[in-house]
């Protein structure tokens, strides 16, 4: 503390609470890092997906038949990551991940009614975590 009873902080001190801060910057900043809405850049062509969710499109379009029990059911969108829309809108589908013996964190996710014909779909490998929309 000095004489007005601030509290002081040491030249170590405050370098560590810059760089704190910098890195925090850098992560918020960063477009692979950031947790918010996706854009248009966040975007990839069907052609570029694995083949399993090349696959796993085919089968959205098709109506199925879907390989998990889970396929098909509604996505809450809790994260936040995708447009806001009514409860119902969007519905999540298993993209399988080569030997994983669950049903692993790849998955498409499609809005619009009906299922067969979504309006849009994005599609995240990391769980929910990210979304990148998918373009024909």
């Amino acid at each position: 503390m000095d004489w007005t009873g601030r509290s002081v902080l040491s030249g170590a001190r405050l370098k560590l609470g810059l760089a704190t801060a910098v890195a925090v910057l850098a992560i918020a900043t960063d477009p692979a890092q950031a947790r918010g809405p996706i854009t248009a850049r966040d975007s990839v062509a069907l052609a570029e997906l694995p083949p399993e969710a090349q696959q796993t499109e085919r089968l959205i379009r098709a109506g199925g038949p879907f390989p998990y029990t889970k396929d098909g059911v509604t996505f809450g969108n809790r994260e936040r990551l995708l447009p806001r829309r009514e409860r119902g809108y969007y519905r999540e589908y298993t993209v399988p991940s080569p030997g994983s013996r669950t049903r692993g964190a790849r998955r498409i996710v499609c809005g619009g009614t009906p299922p067969v014909k979504p309006e849009v779909c994005y599609y995240t490998e990391d769980h929910y975590a990210s979304f990148r929309r998918i373009v024909q």
